[in-house]
């Protein structure tokens, strides 16, 4: 029996779908996290005015904004929270990125001193040292 011409030399090729399914999946994820952190840190809050201050950091560096609304509610990621949950997002979330994590805290200027207050000692519970306040300078506020 003769073995035909196609059959003898051919070399054994790989099966590419599944590597591009998993590429298509990772991009489409990345994408979807990328807008939803995006999402986080443009709630619209009418925050405090500030004579001072830093333009934000490093995009790289590993961050958690943390919203304050008018009526004292936290909220992390979309998700309303209370400060025991607060503190074991951060422990956790820590724990994930390593040691060095900027909390941002974002609040509505109206809020009162004690609800901010529970996040701060979530952040000292949690060993966060780097917590800045996101403001607004009165040259931004038009």
């Amino acid at each position: 029996m003769r073995v035909p011409n196609h059959l003898r030399g051919s070399r054994q090729s790989i099966n590419m779908t599944p590597m591009i399914d998993v590429v298509f999946q990772l991009i489409i994820f990345f994408l979807v996290s990328s807008h939803l952190a995006k999402q986080e840190a443009q709630l619209p809050l009418p925050l405090p005015l500030a004579a001072s201050g830093s333009k934000e950091g490093d995009p790289t560096h590993p961050r958690v904004t943390i919203n304050v609304l008018a009526d004292g509610q936290l909220s992390l990621a979309g998700k309303h929270l209370t400060a025991e949950e607060l503190q074991q997002r951060l422990e956790a979330r820590l724990a994930e990125t390593g040691t060095d994590l900027e909390v941002r805290i974002r609040s509505d200027r109206t809020v009162a001193y004690r609800h901010v207050e529970p996040i701060l000692l979530a952040c000292a519970g949690a060993g966060i040292w780097n917590v800045a306040f996101a403001v607004y300078r009165p040259e931004d506020v038009r």
